[in-house]
């Protein structure tokens, strides 16, 4: 998962101002074509259907666009959902009031999707702006729209996450062949982001990964993809607790406490400080600071990779042929792993809404799946290579720390597991902050208090379960794969039903029969392996 903004795109712009804030806000799938004014970039046509979006829908979650636009990482807007008035602390922001509706307002049956408003119902006269019908691009300033070298940027940020460190583990448990399988998921993978795109093009009203959800199964849908997309997130905030304990505890192995009778190793005293490090970031009011330094991730990915080149062939640790051909009976870990590899799905939506061209989309998608795979093969084969079939779970843990390169590699790691960290909590402390009645939301320190909870909550899971590479393995095999491959197809067969060739059926069937049987698979060795880890 990897966890990971559009360029400097702010969606209240676009649809709120002072005199709407509590209004519907209305886009519907009918262009008016004689409009002079509108933008020169409109999003391909809507479906025959004759759908249009309720913006201001009230169903959970609501923060979800916003709090995901800071993953991607390139000239971010400010995001002010933290940003209180004086006093007011959370709902001093207008943004966030948004979400905090009335009862009236908060039906989670109300339906996404709603069938369009004729002109002779309601005359476009008594129509305030807002309500027009309007594309999503067409709402939007052309000049806060993505281009395309800057969704490329934003794509591949996504895709650079802490797979990668992980690539020459999948090899030693999978074999040398299990890297067809990192080629076969990448093309997969690319596939179904595409899928997502022609859902968004069904309706101009979707936006998200959770709109597409509710567009295809209603309420239901949206809520299950919602819940499994913050638990990749949350799942990829204890990795980063993981990797900050393991790398930091390389720099300084002998570090050890003794408190009362209760002893504490170098990993885990590392991954209290590093909690502990992580924690006022989370409590950051404005996070766009750290989606600039997140934006490194391209950079840190490429340097880490540099670097153990560097230990190799420079530093003459040397390259060596080691492993088996083909594993079978640890492929499916290998498999988990590489699916992680992938997971960049869930911001996949928003960047093709930011962007100037969105028919330029799937070229984006391909360069970025191209550049992550190029990556990671690269890594792995090399990783593999030096260290052999006594790798560890991340390839900078058997780095010598004697090298320069290898504590150049080490503390890139670190600094970006901490610049990232709470930029991958925040949409899910966001989205638990609007379950709390809007009352309790005027102290900042409920938020605080949510958010503290959540960083603890995830150094427990780091510390009770350790295993970096299994817990990737089994958010792999069971969220990643729902995300990036099972459900793509599931909600591009619902929402395109009956416009599609038996190909195109069948294709997607067959994607995502494969996919349920690799998670059935992939997660249930990864349990058995954290549970024989345990015991």
């Amino acid at each position: 998962m990897k966890i990971d903004e559009y360029i400097g795109l702010d969606r209240e712009d676009a649809f709120q101002t002072d005199d709407e804030e509590n209004q519907a806000e209305r886009v519907c799938g009918h262009h008016d074509q004689d409009d002079d004014t509108e933008s020169d970039v409109t999003l391909p046509s809507p479906n025959s259907s004759g759908y249009c979006l309720d913006l201001n829908n009230s169903s959970w979650p609501q923060s979800y666009r916003e709090s995901v636009d800071m993953l991607k990482g390139v000239t971010p807007p400010s995001i002010n959902f933290l940003k209180g008035s004086g006093a007011t602390g959370l709902i001093g922001s207008s943004s966030f009031r948004k979400y905090q509706s009335n009862d009236d307002e908060s039906s989670l049956g109300k339906s996404l999707i709603s069938e369009v408003i004729s002109e002779e119902e309601v005359p476009a006269s008594t129509l305030s702006a807002s309500q027009q019908r309007i594309s999503v691009n067409e709402s939007i300033p052309s000049q806060k729209l993505c281009s395309f070298t800057q969704a490329l940027v934003n794509g591949i940020n996504v895709l650079s996450g802490i797979g990668l460190l992980t690539t020459p583990y999948a090899i030693k448990e999978g074999g040398w062949s299990s890297l067809i399988l990192l080629l076969i998921f990448g093309i997969i993978a690319c596939y179904t982001g595409i899928l997502l795109k022609r859902c968004l093009e069904s309706s101009p009203g979707l936006q998200t990964y959770p709109d597409i959800g509710h567009a295809a199964f209603g309420v239901a849908g949206r809520l299950m993809i919602a819940v499994i997309l913050y638990a990749e997130l949350y799942a990829a905030c204890v990795e980063f607790v993981i990797m900050m304990s393991d790398n930091l505890s390389t720099i300084f192995p002998n570090t050890s406490i003794d408190i009362a009778g209760i002893y504490l190793d170098a990993h885990q005293i590392f991954a209290i400080i590093g909690t502990f490090i992580v924690l006022p970031t989370v409590w950051l009011r404005d996070l766009s600071l750290l989606s600039y330094l997140s934006v490194g991730g391209v950079g840190a990915s490429i340097l880490v990779v540099l670097c153990l080149l560097w230990v190799g062939a420079v530093d003459q640790v040397g390259f060596h042929r080691a492993g088996t051909v083909l594993d079978l009976a640890n492929l499916p870990i290998a498999v988990g792993i590489y699916s992680f590899c992938y997971a960049g799905h869930s911001v996949f939506p928003n960047i093709y809404s930011s962007m100037k061209e969105p028919s330029r989309f799937p070229l984006v998608l391909i360069v970025s799946f191209i550049f992550c795979w190029f990556v990671c093969t690269g890594a792995a084969i090399s990783g593999f290579m030096i260290f052999g079939d006594s790798v560890e779970s991340q390839f900078t843990l058997d780095m010598p720390i004697k090298f320069a390169a290898s504590k150049i590699a080490v503390w890139t790691v670190v600094i970006i597991t901490i610049s990232k960290y709470a930029l991958t909590l925040n949409p899910i402390a966001l989205s638990l902050e609007e379950l709390v009645p809007s009352s309790w939301l005027r102290s900042y320190g409920v938020s605080i208090a949510i958010r503290t909870a959540l960083v603890v909550s995830t150094l427990a899971v780091a510390m009770t379960v350790p295993f970096f590479a299994y817990l990737m393995a089994l958010a792999g095999s069971l969220l990643s794969m729902l995300i990036a491959i099972i459900f793509p197809c599931a909600c591009y067969l619902s929402i395109l039903r009956g416009r599609l060739t038996k190909l195109q059926i069948s294709v997607c069937i067959s994607i995502a029969i494969v996919g349920v049987v690799i998670a059935c698979v992939g997660t249930y060795s990864a349990i058995i392996r954290i549970a024989s880890q345990l015991d």
